[in-house]
């Protein structure tokens, strides 16, 4: 109507109207202002909930915070080290009263796979070649397989570290009485026991990422 006067465009849609054609303007700001949803909290509660289910899931939300909370942090590398979590106390480190430690009987077929991934913990094992020649013929239990080093109690209860890389080691296992390889028993008796001699190089893996490994029968030039 003539009488009625006419409205002055936003802001918006005044820019908008200068940088594109009248309609164009008049396009975008109905579709992308006007007409735009506006969304308000939408991680409010549902306002159709009913106040017992409100109760039940503040309660759970509080519930889990605290069990969050109670969490415990694991250890950093100082903190273990201030613990002594992978030392090896003083008096646990013997070799027993008569320096032999228990022995497991296996034959000659098995004896190769068993071990090209076994857990050296607890093998009476010598050293018998390597770069350091202080090294050699060290003799010790091994209590403990690291990825890197063997850790052996002597007989005079002393901890060695040893290298594993550069390093042969040599340990025997001793045959079964009987039924081991079909003959009797004094035939298994007069049988010396298996000696095997693993270089180190080739076990620079944790004992149990061992078990599903296998090994290329090859020779180590660094020796």
């Amino acid at each position: 109507m003539a009488g009625q006067p006419v409205k002055d465009p936003s802001i918006a849609e005044a820019l908008l109207q200068r940088a594109h054609p009248l309609e164009a303007a008049n396009t975008i700001f109905r579709e992308r202002v006007k007409q735009r949803p506006l969304l308000l909290r939408p991680s409010s509660p549902d306002p159709n909930r009913d106040s017992r289910s409100k109760r039940q899931y503040e309660r759970l939300q509080k519930e889990k915070a605290r069990r969050k909370s109670k969490k415990p942090k694991p250890l950093s590398a100082k903190q273990k080290r201030a613990l002594c979590l992978y030392e090896i106390p003083k008096e646990q480190q013997n070799s027993g009263d008569d320096g032999k430690p228990g022995r497991t009987y296996v034959d000659a077929a098995s004896a190769g796979p068993i071990l090209s991934s076994a857990d050296y913990h607890g093998a009476l094992v010598e050293v018998v070649r390597s770069r350091c020649a202080s090294r050699v013929g060290l003799v010790g239990i091994v209590v403990k397989d690291t990825k890197f080093t063997f850790e052996l109690v002597t007989r005079k209860d002393v901890l060695k570290t040893v290298p594993k890389e550069h390093t042969v080691f040599r340990f025997s296992i001793s045959f079964e009485g009987e039924g081991a390889t079909g003959g009797s028993s004094e035939e298994a008796s007069e049988r010396r026991p298996l000696v095997f001699e693993i270089y180190g190089s080739q076990f620079e893996t944790r004992a149990p990422d061992r078990a599903n490994k296998k090994f290329r029968l090859h020779l180590d030039p660094d020796l």
